[in-house]
């Protein structure tokens, strides 16, 4: 045990959501490579383009599922371990697509993937309900968020430079290639877990902690430990508004991350090179979304504004900015498309920090982890609905104009249903008995 005197002073909070900016980013480095890969897997495995959607298919439904169980066992097993497993198991999964030679065994691989990254939203937005007061909370989500932006950049920056210095490699006669990047993934997640144990503890166990810091973190009204049965959740109009606005958004997140340098390679011919700039571009201006909108609904408060007043102006403002996305297909120019999907990219990020903030805002950081997989689990659905959409067009040699236009209003609606929903943001009292 670690004796040593606290300090007088501390932001540990801060190395906390380090760590999950960094776990973050290695998940979407995780699932990123197989969509920046996808054009030219596609020629050497032999998949259709309704095919590739319906892999997609499987992934949400996998990750669905995986948001619904890893976040509640979360609740139960605790953090540390909690997370660090899940880690290991998407790990493990993304360096199995290396062993892939079918699509079945694409298949196989990215549903195995699927069932590990789902714990890591869940486990992220519990962290910060356990480290941050709810003023810096949206802050803190938009700033470990921001890992999904680095990771979707990394991926298209590093890729083609790794996979032709791959491609001179052989093991046993046979040409490393794409499949060392899936192999190489895995260093990522096993340092990032040896991190996580040595440094994470709970703010109040944590010998870098200082008492002032402590005191910030607990800044508002204890919480009873009164468990809460799982089904009970889905009796509450707050969970609802947070499970209609990640069924109603999230799928478009998913579209530009796997969808993004397939249509690109459709609309302009490029390869994994040519598509380099505009994917990096998009990840890019999507950082600063995913940080600008925690600190914007932050400062709304720090200026007295109510938390509703603030959470949900900023939501406005973001839903308003990806409505240009629409005209993104229709461009003859690569660099608009990419710009116009790159703020749409942002301002999805700045809303969903805040979005994922409405779990904390009204839920107990005792049932925040299941609060937050189930509305993981309805953005998977939703991403599953517009995938299947998208296969059939594709199949059908439809466009993807449909698509972009309900992107555009897609976060609008969402808003307004989330306002009929929760019009105070009023915080769920779980422990009475729920609203019949």
């Amino acid at each position: 045990m670690n004796s040593s005197p606290a300090p007088a002073t501390s932001n540990y909070r801060w190395v906390i959501c380090g760590l999950l900016f960094w776990v973050t980013t290695a998940n979407y480095i995780d699932r990123g490579v197989f969509g920046n890969l996808a054009p030219e897997l596609q020629k050497e495995i032999g998949w259709t383009a309704g095919q590739y959607w319906y892999l997609q298919v499987a992934f949400n439904a996998a990750y669905a599922v995986s948001l619904l169980v890893v976040g509640r066992l979360i609740d139960v097993v605790g953090l540390r371990w909690g997370f660090a497993l899940a880690c290991g198991f998407w790990g493990l999964a993304s360096m199995s697509h290396s062993l892939a030679c079918t699509v079945t065994g694409f298949f196989i691989c990215r549903i195995l993937l699927a069932l590990g990254e789902g714990g890591n939203f869940p486990a992220a937005i519990k962290t910060t309900a356990e480290w941050f007061p709810k003023n810096e909370r949206a802050l803190a989500t938009g700033i470990f968020n921001s890992g999904s932006n680095v990771g979707g950049l990394l991926v298209p920056l590093a890729l083609p430079l790794l996979v032709a210095w791959l491609n001179h490699l052989f093991v046993g006669g046979h040409q490393v290639g794409w499949r060392g990047a899936f192999l190489i993934t895995g260093i990522f997640d096993l340092f990032w877990i040896a991190g996580w144990l040595c440094l994470y503890k709970k703010p109040a166990d944590h010998p870098r902690v200082s008492a002032a810091e402590l005191a910030h973190i607990n800044s508002e009204p204890p919480e009873t430990s009164i468990r809460v049965p799982w089904s009970r959740l889905f009796r509450y109009r707050q969970a609802w508004s947070f499970i209609v606005g990640k069924f109603m958004t999230d799928c478009f997140w998913w579209f530009y991350l796997f969808g993004a340098p397939v249509f690109f390679a459709e609309r302009f011919g490029t390869d994994l090179k040519g598509r380099m700039g505009p994917l990096a571009t998009i990840y890019v201006v999507a950082s600063f979304g995913s940080i600008g909108g925690g600190w914007l609904a932050g400062h709304f408060m720090k200026r007295g504004w109510t938390t509703n007043r603030a959470r949900k102006t900023a939501m406005f403002i973001f839903a308003a900015c990806v409505f240009p996305v629409a005209f993104a297909t229709i461009s003859d120019k690569i660099w608009i498309s990419a710009a116009l999907i790159a703020i749409a990219g942002a301002a999805h990020q700045a809303w969903s920090a805040n979005l994922f903030s409405l779990a904390s805002d009204m839920f107990p950081r005792r049932v925040v982890a299941s609060v937050t997989g189930l509305g993981g689990m309805a953005g998977s659905l939703g991403g599953i609905a517009l995938f299947l959409i998208v296969g059939w067009l594709k199949d059908h040699r439809v466009s993807y104009i449909p698509i972009f236009i309900a992107a555009a209003v897609g976060y609008l609606l969402a808003l307004a249903i989330i306002q009929l929903l929760v019009p105070k943001l009023e915080p769920a009292n779980v422990d009475l008995p729920p609203p019949k």
